[in-house]
């Protein structure tokens, strides 16, 4: 016979459980060195006190008349439909080109990226330079488009879309091509194996897989062409109506009422809030 207890002991200690396991991790996770803090909490005052500055300057009283003005409604529309547009501009054409980027076989594909996350680290009143010599009446390209059309884009609300699809493209691109590498390619050749076209495992397989670094991009595109200035000051200008987004709205109000650049700017950091809460990333374990 078997000793009472004898099967435990040589079947050894019981597993533990996923929540025990899941309780030390957590416990290991939160172990920081407490000199991290200093440093992090000076990191969040940077970020968060200048908000807080805004909300103190803010004239709540005057904080309704002043957003159903004309300008703000005008702005806040016109900011709304060219960063749909932009958007949209983005996932059409930065879509195919953080494909290529991730599985292209091209030489010199390195420097292609380098170029296309330019405008991630050019200033955008350069951007908004270059874009105006290239499409100006004068531009390179804008030249053949007023002689053969007599289309000026310049200081146009298409002006607007095409500075903010310039500035915003990169930030697609760049969370869409880490979520196809990250993706890799078994499931389109498991598809390919059962005689599924190229183009077929694209649409069946890669861009299902691709949706949640799609729309995470798109939304982070959304993001920057609401919050664009510089290439948009300098390519559109400021016309009410035309090419007066938020941003611009903000800067011409600052020299003529600081209470409604302020509540402008307030506005633009909810739409920032909202936008960030859609955008943020899920843990799947449920982990804050």
């Amino acid at each position: 016979m078997t000793p009472p207890g004898a099967g435990s002991a040589i079947a050894g200690p019981a597993p533990r459980r996923s929540d025990e396991r899941r309780d030390e991790d957590r416990g290991a996770a939160l172990a920081l060195p407490r000199w991290l803090w200093v440093p992090a909490v000076l990191a969040f005052a940077l970020i968060f006190l200048p908000v807080v500055g805004l909300l103190l300057k803010a004239d709540w009283p005057r904080i309704p008349s002043l957003l159903a003005s004309e300008a703000s409604i005008d702005a806040l529309l016109l900011s709304l439909e060219t960063a749909a547009v932009s958007t949209a501009l983005c996932i059409v054409l930065g879509g195919p080109l953080a494909v290529v980027l991730a599985r292209g076989r091209l030489r010199g594909l390195r420097l292609l990226r380098s170029v296309v996350l330019l405008p991630l680290v050019l200033p955008p009143v350069v951007g908004g330079l270059a874009l105006l010599y290239l499409l100006g009446r004068t531009g390179l390209v804008g030249r053949g488009i007023d002689l053969a059309f007599g289309v000026t884009i310049p200081f146009t609300t298409a002006s607007v879309i095409i500075a903010q699809t310039f500035v915003a493209m990169p930030f697609l691109v760049v969370s869409l091509e880490g979520a196809i590498r990250t993706a890799g390619q078994r499931y389109e050749a498991v598809a390919a194996t059962l005689g599924a076209t190229p183009g077929l495992a694209f649409r069946r397989v890669t861009v299902p897989l691709l949706l949640p670094g799609l729309v995470s991009g798109s939304i982070l595109a959304f993001a920057r062409a609401m919050g664009e200035f510089g290439a948009t000051i300098t390519f559109a200008g400021s016309l009410q109506g035309v090419t007066q987004t938020l941003p611009l709205l903000v800067y011409q109000q600052r020299e003529e009422d600081v209470d409604a650049a302020v509540t402008t700017s307030l506005l633009l950091v909810v739409v920032s809030i909202v936008v960030i809460a859609l955008a943020r990333p899920r843990n799947v374990q449920g982990v804050a």
